[in-house]
């Protein structure tokens, strides 16, 4: 998976990724649940440079993060599809699209939960998966 593509629900927006993942996880903090709709939300984290918008433009919204900071989070203006998060106000070298958004969403194979603290008692996790209280490295 060194090269793959993905866009919103409506088309109005598409986006080429050039390199491999840096990782993938599912997201259970409270923030993703509130703008995913659901009890996480699946994330492909990539290199930024790797990242190119090949049709129309997000719309960024923002909410903060467990550690005072500005979370970005890139959506269709069009449709309201999630596309992008974890990138920060000043640039950084990874930002993560959401696996809804991949063409293929099958290449989505997460190796971890994160942010367990804020699981709901009714999602189901995976038993397989490490699982990590917030951020990995906490």
């Amino acid at each position: 998976m060194a090269h793959f593509t993905g866009g919103c629900y409506c088309g109005a927006v598409r986006y080429d990724v050039s390199h491999k993942p840096l990782g993938m996880f599912k997201c259970h903090c409270r923030s993703c649940q509130k703008v995913s709709g659901g009890p996480y939300t699946p994330v492909v984290v990539i290199h930024t440079k790797a990242f190119k918008i090949t049709q129309g433009q997000l719309r960024y919204h923002f909410t903060e993060t467990i550690k005072g900071e500005k979370h970005k989070r890139g959506f269709c203006p069009e449709c309201g599809s999630r596309i992008t998060g974890a990138e920060q106000e000043t640039p950084r070298d990874f930002l993560a699209v959401t696996a809804s958004s991949l063409d293929d969403p099958s290449l989505f194979k997460p190796s971890a939960d994160i942010f367990v603290s804020h699981a709901q008692m009714w999602d189901l996790l995976d038993p397989a998966l490490p699982k990590f209280k917030e951020y990995p490295d906490n």
